[in-house]
C-alpha cells in the first residue's frame, strides 16, 4: 500500500490500523524478548497509575516517555522488561465504591467487594486506552496492589520490617483528615498558600502566689498570660503555656482595667495595637526563667481539672505571637515534644469527622458538642464561650495543609497509630541516592530534602479498602505483632483470602498463632497506600534501571519505594559477614512536569481545562479539514486530520518534559505539521526507491546526503540516550527541513524522473525510520508494510525497528570521494547553495522566473581554497542548486534581468549572479539546456532513441 494522503491513517480500515498497532507493540515486544540477548537486560519499573477514573494527557505523557525509552534500548541491543502495574487501594476508590453501591453503613466486606469490582473494571478500561497509544508491555502479566500474590509480598515486607525493629505503635499527633476520617502521611498532603484562619489573642488567669513571686504584693487584680493562636478550636486541648528562659517579659495593665497582662517585651507594640487604652507598664522586664513553674487555669478544661503549668520550650520566638505559646500536645508536633517530659494528657477532644466531644468542655458539654465542626465554625464557638478573655480576633492568611484527595483542610490530632522508623534508615537511604542518576539533576536535591525531613512514617489508615495491618490486640488493648503471629496471619490469608480478615468474627481463633494464650481480636487498620505501591519493587528482580514519574512523586512513590527497599536490606550481610552496601531500587530516576493548558494553568477537572488523549489522536482539537466541491456545498459533517497515536506520541516526544508541559492548539499544530511532513516524505521515498539504485554511481550530492544522515543520526542517538527526546525531535526536524527536503530530495528530482533513478534513498529510508521508530512506531510500521515489492522479496532486509540503531546503512567503499575532504568542502557548497536560493527567491518575487530551472548561475569568488572547492564539483553544481547551468568566475552575461547575492565562508567573500538561462527548455526534463527551441537536450535524446 502507498499513502494516499498526508493524513492516510484516517482512511485506514480499523482492522488494518489495529494490525499495525499490534505489530509495533505486542508482536515487537515478544520479538525483542526472543531476539535480544539476556546478557543485556533493561528493566523499567512502572509507577502504578491509580485505578480510578479516566486517563488524561498527563498519563499519556508518562506512558509514552517510558515506551520511547524502551524502544531506544531495544535499538541499542538490550532485552527490555516492562510489566505495567496499578495502584488500587485507598480512599478515592473506597468513596467511589460507596457511591456506586448506593448505600451507607456498608460492612467492610461489602465495601471491599464493591471497591475491587470498580478497580478491576477501571484497570481493563485504562489498559485498553494505554495500548491504543502504541505502548508495548507485558500487559497479560500486569500486577495490581490488590492482587493476592502482591498483598502477600507486601505483608512479608511488613514482617521483615517488624523483625528489624522498624515498626512500632504510638499515641501521638499525626495529620488527620476529617473529610476522609483517617490519618495521613506527609506525602498525602498538599499545601494551600492562601488559607484563611480565625486567629485570636486570648488570656488565661495565672493562679497561685504569683504576686509575691513577681514583687507585686498589694496588686488587687488578676494577672493573665496572653497567647496568640490561629486554631482557637485547639484551646480545649490546651495543657500548658510555654515561655522561653532567655526572653524578657513584661507585666502591663490597660488603663481603666483592674487586671494585668503578661507578654514578651518585644511584642508590647502588638498588645498596644489591639488595646483601646494605653498600657501601663507594671514590671518592665522579667526573665522567662522566673515564670517557669507558675500555673494558670483554662476555663475550657472544666472546674474539676487542676491548673496547668507554664513551662520552657525552644519553639517560643520573640518575633511572633506574644512570646507565650499555647501548647496542645494532642494537636501539634512541637507541642507534643515540648510536653512529652511532663507526662501531660495527650487526648484530643474531637471526633474522627472533626466535631467536639463532651470532653471539650466538661462543665457544659452541650456548649461545644452542638457546635459546627472544628473547621467550619468550631473556632468561633470556642471564642464565644471564652467571652471577655478573648482580647482580639482577626483573619489570618497563611500556608495550610490539605488532604490531596478530598481537597479539604486537615488537622493534627493525637491518635494511636502504627509508624515505620525512618530515622534509623535515613542515612542509608541518602547514601544509596549518591549512586543514582537524576534527570533532571535537580531531582536529587528535592528527593534528598524529603528524606532528610522525615523521622517516622505513619503507615496506618482507618479505612476498609486496603491491606490490613496484621496485628492482634489483647483484652488489655496491647498489640501483638511478632514474627510468629504475622506469619500465622499470612498463612491464614493464603487459605481464607484477605477479605476474611474483615468478615470473620472479631475473635475467630483461626487467626491466633498457636503459642498465644488468651483472647485476641484482629485490628481494623489498613496500610498507607504509599506502603502498598512503595513495595512494588517486589515485582522486579533486583534494581530497576529506570523509574520515571511526575515530579510530585519525590514526596510520594519515589520516597516510599526507596524507604521500603532500604528497610528490606537492613541487617543483611554478605557471605563473609560484612554488611551489604545500601543501594536504591532504581539506577536512574527521571521526572516530568505537569500538563498545562495554553494559558499556563495546570489541568484540572474543576477548572474544566483537561484534555483527553483521544482528542489529540482524533484531531478534534484542531480545525477540521476544509471541504471542497460537492461535500462543502452539501454541508457534510466536518472531517478531522486524525493522525492517531503517532500524533499523541510526537507531542510527548517534542515536549521538554522535565518542566511543566503545555498542550493546546498552537502546540498540536506544530506536531501535526511535523507528522504530515514525515508521512509525505515517507510516501515520496516509498514511491521513488528502485532496486537499480543500488548499482547506480554515487554522486557528490549522494555523499553529502549520507554524511548529513550520519551526523543527524548521531545527534538524535545522543539525545535519545540521554532521554532528551525533544532534542532528538528538534534535530530530526532540522535535518528533514533544511537538508533532506530542501537540499537532497529537491536536487534528486531530475535524476529520479529523467536520469538513472539512482541516489541513496534506501539508506535514507532506513535511517529515517530508525530515528522515527521510538517516537512514531505506527508510521514506521505502516511504511514498512508499504515498501516496494523488491524490498519485500529481499529477505536480508530487517524491519527498521528491529535493526540495531548504529548498524551500517550503506557500504562506505562505494564512496568516490574522501569523507574528510568532502566534510571540509561542504560548508563552501552549502554557503553557495544558500546564496543561490536567496537570489532565486528574489527573482521569483520579482516575477522574473517561476521554476529555478529557468536560470543560469555565475559564481564569482577569489582564487584560493574556496574557488578550488567549487571547481572540484563544478560538473555537479547545476544538479545541487537545481538550475540549468553554473559557471565559476566567468563573465556575467548581459541579460534582461539578473539578481545577485553574496556569501562568505572561511573568511572569503563570494557572489552569485542569477540570470536567464543560456539555452532552450528541454521538453522532457524541462532543463534549459536544449540547443533548439522545442527540442530535447542531449541526454534526453539518447533516452528517447533507446525507447
Amino acid at each position: 500500500m502507498v499513502f494516499d494522503s498526508p493524513a492516510a491513517q484516517i482512511d485506514l480500515l480499523p482492522g488494518l490500523r489495529n494490525q499495525y498497532l499490534r505489530r509495533c507493540t505486542d508482536d515487537f515486544y515478544a520479538w525483542q524478548a526472543l531476539n535480544r540477548p539476556g546478557t543485556k537486560p533493561f528493566v523499567l519499573h512502572d509507577g502504578p497509575p491509580y485505578a480510578n477514573g479516566d486517563l488524561h494527557v498527563g498519563h499519556a505523557l508518562n506512558k509514552i516517555l517510558k515506551d520511547m525509552i524502551l524502544r531506544v534500548k531495544v535499538q541499542q541491543g538490550h532485552r527490555v522488561k516492562y510489566v505495567p502495574g496499578w495502584d488500587c487501594h485507598g480512599l478515592p476508590i473506597e468513596m467511589k465504591a460507596l457511591g456506586a453501591a448506593g448505600a451507607k453503613n456498608l460492612s467492610a466486606t461489602e465495601i471491599r467487594r464493591s471497591a475491587r469490582k470498580l478497580a478491576s473494571k477501571t484497570i481493563l478500561k485504562q489498559m485498553k486506552e494505554f495500548r491504543s497509544y502504541g505502548i508495548m508491555a507485558e500487559w497479560d502479566n500486569r500486577w495490581a496492589t490488590m492482587h493476592p500474590e502482591y498483598e502477600i509480598q507486601q505483608l512479608r515486607q511488613f514482617q521483615r520490617m517488624v523483625a528489624q525493629g522498624l515498626i512500632y505503635r504510638k499515641h501521638k499527633p499525626v495529620y488527620w483528615s476529617p473529610s476522609s476520617r483517617t490519618a495521613l502521611a506527609e506525602a498525602e498532603l498538599e499545601y494551600k498558600e492562601d488559607h484563611i484562619s480565625t486567629a485570636a489573642y486570648v488570656r488565661f488567669p495565672i493562679v497561685g502566689d504569683w504576686a509575691t513571686t513577681l514583687g507585686l504584693d498589694g496588686f488587687g487584680g488578676e494577672l493573665h498570660a496572653v497567647i496568640w493562636t490561629t486554631t482557637p478550636w485547639t484551646l480545649p486541648a490546651n495543657r500548658a503555656i510555654a515561655v522561653h528562659d532567655d526572653l524578657e517579659y513584661a507585666v502591663v495593665k490597660p488603663a481603666g482595667d483592674s487586671n494585668a497582662l503578661l507578654i514578651a517585651t518585644s511584642r508590647l507594640d502588638i498588645a498596644q495595637s489591639w488595646s483601646t487604652e494605653p498600657l501601663e507598664v507594671l514590671i518592665p522586664s522579667i526573665k522567662g526563667t522566673e515564670l517557669k513553674g507558675m500555673q494558670y487555669r483554662n476555663l475550657l478544661r472544666g472546674s474539676a481539672n487542676p491548673p496547668s503549668p507554664i513551662i520552657h520550650a525552644d519553639l517560643v520566638s520573640a518575633e511572633s505571637g506574644t512570646g507565650l505559646v499555647h501548647l496542645a500536645p494532642a494537636h501539634g508536633m512541637e507541642d507534643y515534644i515540648a510536653c512529652s517530659a511532663l507526662d501531660l494528657d495527650v487526648s484530643a477532644p474531637i471526633t474522627d469527622d472533626g466535631y467536639f466531644t463532651e470532653d471539650a468542655y466538661p462543665d457544659d458539654p452541650q456548649r461545644l458538642t452542638s457546635a459546627p465542626s472544628i473547621l467550619e465554625g468550631g473556632s468561633n464557638a470556642v471564642l464565644e464561650l471564652l467571652g471577655q478573655d478573648v482580647l482580639h480576633v482577626h483573619k489570618y492568611k497563611h500556608k495550610y495543609p490539605y488532604d490531596w484527595r478530598t481537597k479539604k483542610p486537615v488537622v493534627i490530632r493525637a491518635t494511636a497509630q502504627w509508624f515505620a522508623d525512618v530515622e534509623s534508615i535515613k542515612d542509608d537511604a541518602l547514601a544509596a541516592l549518591e549512586k543514582v542518576k537524576f534527570v533532571p539533576p535537580g531531582g536529587r536535591t528535592r528527593l534528598e530534602s524529603f528524606v532528610k525531613g522525615r523521622s517516622e512514617w505513619c503507615i496506618s489508615r482507618q479505612r476498609a479498602w486496603g491491606v490490613p495491618i496484621p496485628v492482634l490486640y489483647g483484652d488489655d488493648g496491647g498489640a501483638v505483632v511478632t514474627d510468629e503471629s504475622i506469619n500465622h496471619i499470612i498463612q491464614t490469608i493464603k487459605v481464607r483470602g484477605i477479605d476474611a480478615w474483615f468478615s470473620d468474627p472479631p475473635e475467630d481463633p483461626a487467626w491466633i498463632a498457636p503459642s498465644l494464650s488468651g483472647k485476641f481480636r484482629r485490628g481494623s487498620d489498613t496500610m498507607d497506600v504509599w506502603f502498598d505501591s512503595g513495595t512494588s519493587w517486589t515485582q522486579t528482580e533486583g534494581q530497576a534501571d529506570v523509574y520515571l514519574e511526575g515530579s510530585d512523586q519525590h514526596r510520594g512513590w519515589f520516597q516510599s519505594s526507596l524507604l521500603t527497599w532500604i528497610a528490606a536490606q537492613k541487617g543483611r550481610t554478605s557471605t563473609d559477614g560484612t554488611p551489604v552496601e545500601s543501594t536504591a531500587p532504581f539506577k536512574t530516576l527521571i521526572t516530568h512536569g505537569f500538563t498545562l493548558d495554553t494559558d499556563g494553568r495546570k489541568m484540572s477537572k474543576s477548572i474544566g481545562n483537561t484534555i483527553s488523549p483521544g482528542q489529540v489522536m482524533d484531531g478534534t482539537l484542531l480545525p477540521p479539514i476544509k471541504l471542497k466541491g460537492k461535500a462543502a456545498k452539501a454541508g457534510a459533517a466536518p472531517t478531522y486530520n486524525a493522525l492517531g497515536a503517532d500524533a499523541l506520541r510526537l507531542w510527548a516526544a517534542s515536549s521538554e518534559y522535565t518542566r511543566d508541559v503545555a498542550i493546546g492548539e498552537p502546540v498540536l499544530k506544530t506536531v501535526q505539521t511535523a507528522l504530515v511532513k514525515y508521512r509525505t516524505i515517507m510516501k515520496m521515498l516509498l514511491g521513488s526507491m528502485h532496486e537499480s539504485a543500488r548499482a547506480a554511481p554515487m554522486t557528490t550530492m549522494d555523499h553529502i546526503a549520507l554524511i548529513q544522515l550520519k551526523d543527524v543520526m548521531g545527534e538524535v542517538s545522543a539525545a535519545f540516550d540521554n532521554h532528551e527526546f525533544y532534542k532528538g525531535f528538534s534535530a530530526l526536524n532540522n535535518w528533514v527541513s533544511n537538508q533532506l527536503s530542501a537540499l537532497y530530495l529537491e536536487s534528486l528530482k531530475d535524476r529520479l524522473y529523467c536520469g538513472d533513478g539512482g541516489g541513496v534513498l534506501e539508506p535514507i529510508f532506513f535511517g529515517f525510520s530508525r530515528m522515527l521508530a521510538p517516537m512514531t512506531p505506527l508510521l514506521v510500521e505502516e511504511a514498512w508494510d508499504s515498501r516496494p515489492q523488491w524490498m519485500k522479496d529481499d529477505l536480508s532486509l530487517a524491519h527498521p525497528a528491529q535493526q540495531l540503531y548504529d548498524s551500517p546503512l550503506y557500504n562506505p567503499s562505494k564512496f568516490t570521494a574522501d569523507e574528510a575532504t568532502l566534510r571540509k568542502d561542504i560548508p563552501v557548497l552549502m554557503s553557495a547553495h544558500a546564496a543561490v536560493k536567496s537570489a532565486l527567491e528574489t527573482a521569483r518575487v520579482a516575477k522574473a522566473l517561476g521554476s529555478s530551472l529557468q536560470s543560469s548561475v555565475v559564481i564569482t569568488v577569489p582564487e584560493g581554497d574556496v574557488s578550488k572547492s567549487l571547481e572540484k564539483y563544478a560538473s555537479e553544481l547545476d544538479d545541487m542548486f537545481v538550475v540549468s547551468s553554473v559557471d565559476i568566475n566567468t563573465a556575467i552575461p548581459e541579460s534582461a534581468w539578473s539578481y545577485e547575492e553574496t556569501f562568505e565562508v572561511n573568511g572569503t567573500r563570494g557572489k552569485v549572479t542569477v540570470s536567464p538561462p543560456k539555452q532552450h527548455k528541454c521538453g522532457r526534463c524541462w532543463r534549459y539546456i536544449a540547443v533548439e527551441e522545442d527540442g530535447l537536450c542531449g541526454r534526453c535524446e539518447d533516452v528517447v532513441k533507446d525507447l
